[in-house]
């Protein structure tokens, strides 16, 4: 075998784009170069690395074995940027950082900007996915970290605490269910939902777990994100289900019943994930160091602020 690092980021970027014109492009060669260049990596190793179609390029056994080994040696290339960087340009790079609707909306727009802003040779890759398909893609080395549910299993990955993030159930004051302290989701599925998008995370959450249940999530209206969905709900437009954190930003301002849903799923933590915290590179470890610093913060702050430590 003789390929160099050319042909291993030519090959990923053919395979994450679907297609070898779009694998090119991303790695700055021509087509015809491109194509020489896999063409000469398949008669190296004696076998088929890509299926073609009319749809584009699949990985073959072979190609998504060569695929798992080229994301690795990715990543060392980087970590070995990294190391040598800090000589002279300090921390430089990218970091790919997947996380669920929750984490996103409620917790990260404000702690990575000011990780940028402390940051500025870095820049970031931020993608939203449910918490399953988060957990898949960092084990096959597709991104460096992960913010995930404890609601999936994750024991294979090595895991750090992030947040509490449990869901509860909201509706209007005068909605039907409103004179319940307590309620399974299972009662609430004859009812309808304001629900967010139909690719985020939490509601594909949801539909799956109703779905477990046999049911159907009755969605009457999508909103954006929570806040527009909060809004929605307080002026009775259905139920809704959102982190405790986002309800919170509107007490006192909507008139809005909120109460915790009977499911082991609900009451959820967030955690990071990784394959390696210790391999990843260094700008990688520098995103999971302030990740939790902040975390260490906000838990010093809720001790401070809870009623036993509280003054008259």
């Amino acid at each position: 075998m003789h390929f160099d690092l050319i042909d291993l980021r030519l090959f990923q970027h053919t395979l994450e784009c679907g297609n070898i014109t779009a694998g090119a492009q991303c790695s700055h060669l021509s087509l015809p170069a491109a194509s020489a260049r896999i063409r000469a990596m398949e008669a190296s190793l004696g076998t088929a690395l890509l299926e073609r179609n009319r749809r584009g390029v699949q990985a073959t056994p072979a190609g998504q074995a060569l695929l798992q080994h080229a994301r690795l040696i990715g990543q060392q290339v980087e970590r070995l940027q990294f190391d040598l960087a800090q000589y002279a340009l300090g921390l430089q790079g990218q970091v790919r950082l997947l996380c669920n609707t929750a984490a996103l909306s409620e917790y990260l727009p404000e702690l990575l900007a000011g990780f940028l802003a402390g940051h500025p040779a870095i820049t970031l890759d931020v993608q939203e996915l449910p918490s399953l398909r988060i957990v898949q893609a960092i084990t096959q080395g597709a991104a460096d970290i992960g913010i995930i549910s404890t609601a999936v299993t994750s024991e294979h990955l090595q895991t750090r605490a992030f947040r509490d993030d449990p869901l509860v159930l909201i509706m209007a004051p005068e909605h039907p269910l409103a004179v319940h302290t307590h309620l399974r989701f299972a009662d609430t599925l004859a009812h309808g939902y304001v629900g967010l998008s139909t690719d985020s995370a939490l509601s594909l959450h949801l539909e799956e777990q109703a779905l477990h249940l046999g049911q159907r999530l009755q969605v009457r209206v999508r909103a954006e994100g929570f806040d527009g969905m909060i809004r929605m709900v307080a002026h009775g437009a259905g139920l809704g289900v959102v982190p405790l954190a986002a309800v919170r930003r509107w007490q006192g301002v909507l008139a809005l019943r909120s109460m915790s849903l009977e499911e082991p799923w609900a009451q959820r933590q967030l955690l990071l994930c990784a394959r390696d915290f210790a391999s990843l590179p260094g700008h990688g470890q520098a995103l999971v160091r302030h990740l939790q610093a902040q975390q260490q913060a906000a838990q010093i702050e809720r001790s401070r602020s809870s009623p036993d430590n509280s003054s008259d």
